[in-house]
């Protein structure tokens, strides 16, 4: 598998690279670097993991939910998949949303997400008077049926 060169910057001494928990894993878990920090039910946090990337020009990162803290402890991304671009310079921050019934404790050092590296195209957007039909047409939510 090719990889691609991303360079950080640690800006908390305590910041734990980035790493994949197998050698066929997509996404790099990304660490909590505060110290622990409580999530109340339906409340937010903002964790630092202590580290800035360069991501090259044409790719992007995107922040997903870690499956298992999502799953078995009601924790993932407030925003669903967080999008980081190649000209964003600054410390990397997951915020962390408790969808569940229990205050969730991050500890420092915990994995807290995951960032996947793929590229991605720009658009030119360009006013029509008409679209190409298509065999769906303008059938919207559950316009192809229920399952």
């Amino acid at each position: 598998m090719e990889k691609i060169k991303i360079e950080f910057q640690k800006l908390n001494p305590d910041a734990i690279v980035p790493s994949y928990g197998t050698s066929f894993a997509a996404g790099a878990d990304l660490y909590s670097a505060d110290d622990d920090t409580v999530i109340n039910p339906g409340d937010t946090a903002f964790i630092h993991t202590g580290f800035a990337i360069a991501i090259p020009e044409g790719l992007v990162g995107l922040i997903y939910a870690r499956s298992g803290m999502a799953c078995k402890r009601g924790i993932a991304p407030a925003n669903k998949v967080g999008v980081i671009d190649s000209d964003y310079r600054g410390e990397i921050i997951v915020a962390l949303h408790n969808h569940g019934k229990d205050e969730v404790t991050i500890v420092k050092g915990e994995r807290v997400a995951q960032i996947v590296f793929t590229p991605y195209y720009a658009a030119d957007f360009r006013e029509t008077d008409e679209l190409p039909e298509t065999t769906r047409g303008t059938g919207g939510f559950g316009s192809t049926g229920r399952s």
